[in-house]
């Protein structure tokens, strides 16, 4: 009786130990391990025709930025009235 042939093959991939310590964790708890979510995502990718997410440099968007400068801009100003706690605030807002 002959035996299948195995359409597998191996590769390598070098991989910051910690790194592959917390994946190996992440993976175990979703119940497959490394190689599975490496097929995964390699599946994915080729069904995407490309990386099965966004890649950025972590720059907030335009939006973020605008918020960020309005937040900057109300702690700086004297006249806004600031709070020292929750009941502080939702005191102000029944009044």
């Amino acid at each position: 009786m002959a035996t299948a042939k195995s359409n597998t093959t191996n590769i390598s991939i070098r991989m910051d130990k910690d790194l592959k310590l917390a994946a190996d964790s992440l993976f175990e708890e979703l119940g497959m391990n490394l190689t599975t979510a490496f097929n995964i995502f390699v599946r994915q990718s080729l069904r995407e025709g490309g990386i099965p997410f966004k890649i950025t440099e972590g720059k907030p968007n335009q939006e973020t930025v605008a918020a960020m400068l309005e937040a900057e801009r109300i702690a700086k100003d004297p006249s806004v009235k600031g709070y020292t706690s929750v009941d502080e605030l939702f005191a102000d807002l029944d009044a």
